[in-house]
């Protein structure tokens, strides 16, 4: 599928918002890309405020604009506040959890790492970076796969970890807890601007 391969700090820039969520794309130049980047910028519309909004957590998560409505059409039929529903169906992507678990660097290199075949969820391979993990879910490294590089270049480099994941570094195996709470997401984010945007 068509997805988005560009500089993802020109991204970040234009938008003013860091997509890798450490601050790295805007520490160094923090304005605008282009000629007139540190020119004032225009003030947005209603729309184009909720348009921002949209596409920053779109393009944090790397989706397609039909693969980001169509998770926003299921999270508005679940029970619940539709935008919070929206960020947790976002953040079950295996993609996203095999980014959380420190098996990959970004969520980009998370997604090459579950296409090529690399990562089981509950003991069966999967290589679908959209599958939703439910809680409880087991997600582990595939045998022939522990000694990759990049993973293990990627588990050397985490820190910490979210708490609504747990994982094992000596067996390469974790679980999905359980579903986030909105206070440990991203507070930059402002879901209800994208429900709005949908709901127009």
């Amino acid at each position: 599928m068509a997805r988005y391969t560009g500089p993802a700090y020109k991204k970040a820039r234009r938008l003013n918002f860091s997509l890798l969520e450490n601050g790295r794309e805007l520490a160094r130049r923090p304005y605008a890309p282009g000629a007139h980047g540190t020119d004032r910028r225009k003030k947005l519309s209603e729309y184009g405020i909720q348009l921002q909004e949209k596409q920053k957590v779109r393009l944090m998560y790397g989706l397609t604009e039909k693969q980001f409505r169509k998770v926003f059409e299921r999270a508005s039929k679940m029970q619940g506040i539709a935008g919070e529903n929206l960020l947790k169906l976002l953040e079950s992507r295996l993609d996203n959890l095999v980014y959380r678990m420190g098996l990959a660097k970004t969520r980009r290199g998370a997604r090459q790492v579950v296409n090529h075949g690399h990562i089981l969820v509950n003991g069966k391979k999967v290589d679908i970076p959209s599958y939703q993990v439910k809680p409880g879910d087991t997600i582990s490294v595939k045998e022939n796969s522990l000694n990759h590089k990049a993973i293990k270049e990627a588990l050397e480099a985490t820190l910490n970890r979210v708490a609504y994941v747990s994982f094992d570094d000596k067996k390469m195996s974790g679980s999905y807890l359980r579903l986030p709470d909105r206070s440990e997401l991203n507070n930059e984010i402002n879901e209800s601007l994208i429900v709005e945007f949908y709901n127009r």
